[in-house]
C-alpha cells in the first residue's frame, strides 16, 4: 500500500489576505514617494515664483570655486532599503558687478531650495570618486568663464544670486492666468446656475398668485 504525502497549501482566502497585505505596502510606499516628490515641487515651485517676481538680472564677477566639505546623502539600493554616501560641497563666491556685494551662487531654484551653501547638489550615488569628478568639471567650466549672467534681489531681502532661472516671466503669467480664467468661469456658471433657479421660483410664484 502506499501513502501519498500531501503537500499543505496555503488557503485561498489566506492568501488572498497576504496578497492584500503586500499590495497595500507597495501603494503605501508609492504614495509616499509620491508625495515626497510633490512637495518638493510644489516648495520648488513657490521658490521659483518668489525669486521672479524678486530679482533683477545682472552681471557676475567669479571670485572662487571650490570643493570644501563633505555632504551626506542616501540613495536607494532596493525596496525599503538605503544606502549612505556623500559628496562634496561646492561654494562659488561671486561678486555683483552693479553692486560690488558679495554672494554665494546657485545654479537655479531647485538647488537653491536643496542648499543654500552648496552651488550644485548631484543626485545622490554609491560611486563618490564620480560626483567628486563631476563637480571638479563643473568647477573647472566655471572659472573658464568669469564674467556671467545672474540673477539677484535688489531690495537685499534675499541674500541667494541665482545663475539661472527655471520659472521665467511667462510661467508667472500662465501659472496666475489660466488659473484666474477658469475660477471666473467657474464663478460666472454658478452665478447663472443660481439666477435660473430664483427666475424659476419667481415664475411659479406668479403662476400661483391669485389673478
Amino acid at each position: 500500500m502506499f501513502f501519498v504525502k500531501g503537500v499543505k497549501t496555503t488557503p485561498a482566502p489566506q492568501q488572498r489576505v497576504i496578497y492584500k497585505r503586500l499590495w497595500g505596502h507597495e501603494l503605501k510606499d508609492k504614495k509616499r514617494t509620491e508625495t515626497a516628490l510633490k512637495a518638493g515641487e510644489d516648495r520648488a515651485i513657490l521658490l521659483g515664483l518668489g525669486m521672479v517676481v524678486l530679482t533683477d538680472e545682472t552681471t557676475c564677477t567669479l571670485l572662487n570655486s571650490t570643493l570644501t566639505k563633505e555632504i551626506n546623502c542616501s540613495y536607494a539600493c532596493g525596496s525599503e532599503c538605503w544606502r549612505s554616501s556623500k559628496y562634496p560641497c561646492l561654494q562659488v563666491y561671486v561678486s555683483l558687478n552693479a553692486t560690488g556685494r558679495v554672494g554665494l551662487l546657485s545654479h537655479n531654484e531647485e538647488m537653491l531650495e536643496l542648499s543654500s551653501e552648496c552651488f550644485y547638489v548631484p543626485k545622490c550615488q554609491k560611486d563618490h570618486t564620480a560626483l567628486r569628478v563631476m563637480l571638479q568639471n563643473i568647477s573647472a567650466h566655471l572659472k573658464m568663464h568669469q564674467q556671467v549672467t545672474c540673477y539677484h534681489d535688489p531690495s537685499e531681502h534675499q541674500a541667494s544670486i541665482l545663475l539661472k532661472r527655471i520659472y521665467g516671466s511667462s510661467t508667472v503669467f500662465h501659472s496666475l492666468f489660466w488659473p484666474s480664467c477658469m475660477l471666473s468661469g467657474g464663478t460666472l456658471i454658478i452665478l447663472m446656475v443660481k439666477l435660473t433657479q430664483y427666475l424659476s421660483i419667481l415664475c411659479e410664484q406668479i403662476d400661483k398668485a391669485p389673478k
